[in-house]
């Protein structure tokens, strides 16, 4: 793989084996036409990988697929999701970001000694960078839950070894208060890169590192790094783990319920994008489906005015003028079926 360096792949020796940033498939709808298709992404993000379903997939008679090849690109796929996370584990045990096929997005040429797996570039941020993709810890304890799903279900070293560094890291950037509150990673910074990957003798990545740069107690994270910590205890037995699996979840009962579900307020200081220039080139006109005239001084808001019918438009307006920051409490249904199942997890495992 590589912009120039390697030639095209032909059937399988072209798949990375890796769950890519998207897909998409299509056709026609004229059944006369006869036509289909789908794409990928060159991309790999650490927090979108999910071995679990692989190995369901690979394993679990119900669910393996009917093609052909399909169990065994499953199976290959497992073993090379769990090398994935090896290779992107920093010196202190959080997951780094991914890896690309297309530098830029375009295919240019990485800098030189960019490092690789199984020659894709190590991407400290693949897709996203405004915010970086790599920056929110939700994306580990998402990713991170997969895995530890996987090893409770089966002991895999591979993941064990993974889980093992993750684990011992999270935790002692995790803080439990005398009254049962708590204070969780928010938003991580990234330095260095980790080594080539061999994965007959894997790196130590001693020169990729990550730091904690503020805390949070956002429920939908607690929730998902509640279960994390749940399946990785239910199969390792570390006390730790359980005890702050159930700190976690008491805090989020005890201090953060209300009468819609379990949240916290939040001061929102990306609201000031909403008057961010869209880029129309020079000459270009249009109108959005609501009326919205779209041209060279469109802004994110003014192409949806809708949101000025919001009952706390009032806030962001203020805010926008130059007022404070605003805070909602937001119920994110991801965040309250985390809290749910969490709290299942707990109870099915470890009680």
């Amino acid at each position: 793989m590589g912009p120039t360096t390697c030639p095209a792949g032909t059937g399988k020796d072209a798949s990375f084996y890796l769950l890519s940033w998207y897909y998409a498939w299509g056709g026609a709808t004229d059944t006369n036409a006869g036509w289909a298709w789908r794409i990928g992404s060159s991309h790999a993000h650490g927090g979108y990988q999910n071995p679990m379903a692989a190995y369901a997939l690979a394993n679990y008679a119900p669910l393996k697929p009917k093609s052909a090849t399909g169990q065994a690109d499953w199976a290959k796929s497992l073993d090379r999701q769990v090398e994935f996370y090896r290779w992107l584990q920093s010196n202190e045990g959080a997951i780094a970001g991914g890896a690309t096929n297309s530098w830029a997005g375009r295919y240019a040429t990485p800098p030189a000694g960019t490092p690789t797996f199984y020659g894709m570039y190590y991407d400290e941020k693949p897709v996203y960078h405004d915010p970086p993709s790599n920056q929110w810890f939700g994306f580990q304890t998402w990713s991170m839950e997969r895995v530890a799903e996987y090893y409770q279900q089966t002991g895999n070293a591979a993941a064990k070894t993974v889980l093992d560094k993750w684990v011992k890291w999270a935790l002692s950037k995790t803080t439990i208060n005398p009254d049962g509150t708590y204070r969780i990673p928010s938003t991580l910074q990234w330095s260095g890169a980790p080594n080539t990957w061999n994965p007959s003798s894997p790196g130590s990545n001693s020169g990729l590192h990550v730091t904690v740069a503020d805390y949070t107690d956002d429920v939908g994270v607690a929730g998902s790094y509640a279960k994390t910590l749940t399946y990785y205890a239910d199969r390792s037995g570390d006390a730790d783990a359980a005890r702050v699996a159930k700190a976690l979840l008491d805090g989020l009962w005890q201090h953060h319920q209300d009468a819609l579900g379990v949240a916290v307020p939040e001061t929102r200081t990306d609201y000031n994008r909403f008057d961010d220039r869209v880029y129309i080139p020079s000459g270009w006109t249009g109108t959005m489906p609501n009326g919205d005239a779209i041209n060279s001084s469109s802004t994110f808001e003014s192409i949806r005015s809708f949101y000025e019918d919001d009952p706390a438009w009032s806030k962001i307006e203020a805010y926008l003028a130059g007022g404070a920051a605003p805070s909602f409490t937001y119920h994110r249904f991801w965040a309250q079926a985390d809290i749910a199942l969490a709290m299942g997890a707990y109870a099915e495992l470890l009680e």
